[in-house]
């Protein structure tokens, strides 16, 4: 029974849809812009620049707290 009536829908959408008026589809095609190699530059330097002061700041954190523990007098 499956079998007999599989290929019905394939036979008789299609005839039921053509029917049907469709609006064009209208596609814009718009180019990218293309990214200089400053742009590229920029964008890598200014993520890495952040981690950097991130970086720095945290070691200059570390480095005074190492250097007041060592410098206060032992008990």
């Amino acid at each position: 029974m499956f079998f007999s009536l599989f290929p019905l829908p394939f036979v008789v959408f299609p005839f039921a849809f053509s029917s049907l008026q469709q609006k064009p589809i209208i596609v814009k095609i718009v180019e990218p812009k293309e990214d200089s190699l400053y742009d590229v530059l920029f964008g890598a330097l200014g993520l890495t620049g952040v981690m950097v002061l991130v970086a720095v700041a945290a070691a200059i954190v570390f480095g005074a707290v190492l250097f007041w523990i060592r410098s206060r007098p032992q008990e």
